[in-house]
């Protein structure tokens, strides 16, 4: 699936609210963006922890269904954030996720938000598990 065909499938989800918008999709990595809007932020102008997770798991997910065999499905098991930075309201961050595990039954990934000045933001390391497909 190329970078159009996925964000067709973002846009009326979650992520399409969100704003996330892919620029690189290979089986091993997944580069997107997002504006930090007011309604995403906290009360002081910075992104809140809440829209740093949901973007990078996102990514991992997004990353997990490009490698899923034919019918089978994705969920996230874990997820474990570290907070380094902020991002302020009207600036744009980029989030680069990493496939650290590609196996028949997890996967796992690993995401790091940058802001404008490419400072690390976030560092968030996910679980996903593969799922049979529905009866």
């Amino acid at each position: 699936m190329d970078v159009a065909a996925m964000q067709q499938v973002l846009e009326p989800r979650f992520p399409g609210l969100m704003g996330v918008r892919l620029t690189e999709l290979t089986p091993e990595r997944v580069v997107a963006e997002m504006v930090v809007r007011p309604d995403l932020c906290t009360a002081g102008g910075i992104l809140h922890g809440g829209a740093y997770m949901a973007f990078a798991d996102t990514l991992g997910a997004v990353g997990t269904v490009i490698n899923l065999p034919r019918g089978r499905h994705t969920t996230t098991t874990d997820s474990s954030t570290k907070f380094i930075a902020g991002a302020k309201v009207g600036s744009t961050v980029r989030g680069e996720s990493v496939a650290l595990h590609r196996g028949r039954t997890t996967q796992v990934w690993q995401t790091s938000v940058y802001n404008e000045q490419n400072k690390l933001c976030a560092v968030v390391t996910q679980t996903q598990l593969v799922l049979d497909p529905k009866a």
